[in-house]
């Protein structure tokens, strides 16, 4: 792959500059690609309907080719082009949380490159609320894939520093708007079948799609099934050290994860914490080689919003060992649990 020159340029995340909009644009109707900010997570966007530019994102990422993209669109008119019906489930969906960081799989149309769909029947499509990202969809007047812009398996990045330390010379352009709000990926949801199910759970929770559309289902793929999101199949969002995650009452957790900084110190490994806010103090006075808060386990948003900036912190700081505190899987949670299971390979202590 050759070597590119990456501009990284500073975007006002509410009212970006229509100098940087149009380059970008510019670069995406080429069949280039471009980092851009969403509300969930940083996005490696090429044009959806160019089935070269889109490999060239499984490329640059080193994505597994059977994961499929997810197309981010800019208004309603967009749709038509990539779906075979807009259901009134979908309508549903969209007039509640669109612009926002939920995610439709839809029967697709053959105006969408197998590429993009994984070489499935469907095409998931979502429209962001993020201004830039809007605004660079609206530009290029055609849709986005935007996959997380990072090296697939990494932490997804939340900040445009992330990027450039994960694709630098790989792309031409980072639209860098500053922290990401939401800090997980979007909820995927299938509306292909009789119940409503949930592929990926992210920043619309299970509780807030039942209200609008009664009940929904959360898929528990086979091992060998092909992905009909992402993030289903593979090792996701994965530090270079060794994650554990500790699931049980504080106290248990906070005792086990003593017992492991022990062990891991006697072996002279590196040992990094990721807690809450309120197991935080018992655990400092343990003197871990890195402690990092993500937040109160009353305000899941400040978990969500720190997880990926702790995971990388971790590797930036060179530890072998990560023992994470889990967190309740109500709300929000259930994302949050739901990328720190991906990100620790399943190695989980319930205490």
């Amino acid at each position: 792959m050759r070597i590119l020159q990456t501009k990284r340029v500073t975007i006002d995340a509410q009212h970006p500059q229509t100098e940087w909009i149009k380059e970008a644009a510019q670069l995406i109707r080429e069949g280039q690609l471009v980092a851009l900010p969403t509300e969930t997570v940083y996005g490696l966007g090429a044009n959806a309907m160019d089935a070269h530019a889109c490999q060239e994102i499984f490329k640059v990422k080193g994505r597994p080719q059977d994961n499929p993209l997810i197309v981010h669109i800019s208004d309603l008119a967009m749709v038509k082009r990539l779906v075979e019906e807009w259901t009134p489930q979908a309508a549903l969906c969209a007039d509640k949380f669109w612009p926002g960081p939920l995610t439709l799989v839809l029967e697709k149309t053959a105006f969408v490159p197998d590429v993009v769909s994984g070489g499935l029947g469907t095409v998931a499509i979502r429209m962001p609320k993020h201004p830039v990202a809007l605004e660079l969809i609206k530009e290029a007047g055609v849709p986005i894939a935007a996959p997380s812009a990072n090296l697939s398996g990494k932490p997804s990045p939340t900040q445009g520093i992330h990027v450039w330390k994960d694709l630098k010379g790989k792309i031409p352009l980072i639209l860098d708007g500053g922290p990401c709000a939401v800090g997980v990926e979007s909820t995927v949801l299938d509306l292909t079948g009789e119940v409503p199910t949930i592929l990926r759970p992210g920043g619309i929770t299970k509780e807030q799609l039942e209200e609008v559309l009664g009940e929904v289902a959360v898929d528990r793929p086979a091992p060998d099934q092909a992905p009909k999101a992402p993030g289903m199949k593979y090792r996701h969002y994965a530090p270079k050290g060794e994650l554990t995650l500790l699931i049980g009452e504080r106290k248990n957790v906070i005792r086990k994860i003593e017992d492991e900084l022990r062990k891991g110190h006697s072996r002279l490994k590196k040992v990094g914490i990721l807690c809450t806010l309120e197991s935080a103090p018992e655990l400092h006075s343990q003197l871990p080689d890195l402690l990092f808060v993500l937040g109160s386990e009353h305000h899941p948003e400040e978990v969500a919003g720190n997880l990926y900036q702790g995971l990388r912190l971790c590797d930036e700081q060179g530890m072998d060992m990560i023992l994470a505190e889990g967190v309740s899987e109500k709300g929000l949670g259930f994302a949050i649990m739901n990328r720190l299971h991906k990100a620790s390979g399943q190695r989980v202590m319930r205490v």
